[in-house]
């Protein structure tokens, strides 16, 4: 008969969830760096890491009577895994190999092509508690998808799915680094796993030489406030100009340093772009038509337009002036000020390059 580690392991892959594994609930191994990250200033403006920083050194902060943490796995964005619900993409996407694709687009990170990634999961987890109460009747537990103050990178590690990268992403050795974290916390004493004490990177320095704007100062560590993915979804001020064409033609998030991960290379799938002339167009009514229920949909209107006249800056085609133009009268300053900036630099290059 099974015991219940592997029936939790066993429904849990039934799930559609890649990896798992059980972690004993007690003080977070990385704490410390945590702390050592924000004194540094790299968490940039989110303060809501500085708010809950001592919240994220116990689980019990999330749930009180918490002795377990189970740690699950969703691969997205690899083409040779089975398809699962963040497959059904209700975005107006346009996958880049196809003949049609228009020349002025923007491309998106994989995790964000299809539905918002918390729902998803946080469901699955539901489900798997509803799972868990069924075979022990009263027992308690909470989901968290990265909306509570758990570090779901360090709990996963001493799960054993895998360890923490140079570029401070969860990589598992037959996985790659395409995955969501989801944690289930309950108050039953389950028998831990071993955690995953090596690292496989060595001498590699990939992801760090690769990164278009230099976030990360030393292995390990990154500084939010050059990364594009903080750039374009965390920043809800201007761009700096420093930061601007580093971006190049990314619109939302960025997977530079895990396209270029050895661990990776067989886990790559084609980008994904969004007509970004047509984007520009979008009032704030069909913006939430289109992108409510997915991630696109925390930069709000103003923040994903703003990202999309960086990157029609940067890829400098006559052809986005007409929309940017238009973008000059928008009623958010922040779309305001990237479009003018835009269209001096298309401006710009196209007068250098008659000159």
């Amino acid at each position: 008969m099974a015991t219940l580690e592997e029936s939790i392991r066993n429904f849990a892959k039934t799930s559609g969830f890649s990896l798992v594994g059980i972690a004993p609930a007690t003080e977070a191994d990385q704490f410390h760096r945590l702390q050592e990250w924000l004194a540094k200033g790299y968490s940039g403006s989110m303060e809501y890491m500085q708010r809950n920083s001592i919240a994220r050194s116990l689980p019990d902060s999330i749930l009180p009577q918490v002795k377990s943490v189970i740690m699950v796995a969703l691969e997205y964005g690899v083409s040779s895994r089975p398809r699962n619900e963040l497959d059904a993409s209700p975005l107006k996407l346009r996958n880049s190999s196809a003949a049609s694709v228009p020349t002025v687009t923007g491309r998106v990170a994989r995790y964000a092509a299809g539905p918002d990634y918390h729902d998803v999961i946080r469901a699955k987890l539901n489900n798997m508690l509803d799972w868990l109460r069924e075979r022990v009747p009263n027992c308690v537990g909470r989901s968290v998808v990265d909306t509570a103050p758990l570090l779901e990178r360090d709990f996963a590690r001493r799960a054993g799915i895998g360890w923490i990268g140079k570029n401070t992403m969860l990589i598992n050795k037959h996985r790659g680094s395409y995955f969501f974290l989801g944690a289930l916390l309950t108050d039953l004493s389950l028998v831990a796993d071993s955690p995953h004490e090596a690292h496989h990177c060595g001498t590699c320095t990939a992801c760090l030489d690769a990164c278009p704007t230099d976030a990360f100062p030393a292995p390990g560590w990154l500084d939010a406030r050059k990364c594009i993915s903080y750039l374009t979804i965390e920043l809800r001020q201007s761009i700096p100009l420093e930061h601007r064409t580093g971006i190049d033609d990314w619109l939302f998030g960025c997977d530079v340093c895990q396209e270029v991960c050895p661990w990776n290379r067989r886990n790559q799938s084609d980008a994904e772009t969004v007509d970004l002339t047509e984007l520009m167009q979008l009032n704030e009514e069909q913006f939430r038509q289109r992108y409510r229920g997915t991630v696109f949909f925390r930069t709000k209107r103003r923040g994903l337009l703003r990202n999309a006249a960086i990157v029609l800056g940067n890829v400098g085609d006559e052809r986005a002036l007409p929309a940017l133009k238009q973008a000059l009268m928008d009623e958010e300053p922040l779309v305001r000020e990237a479009a003018e900036w835009a269209i001096e630099q298309i401006l710009g290059r196209n007068t250098q390059a008659e000159s």
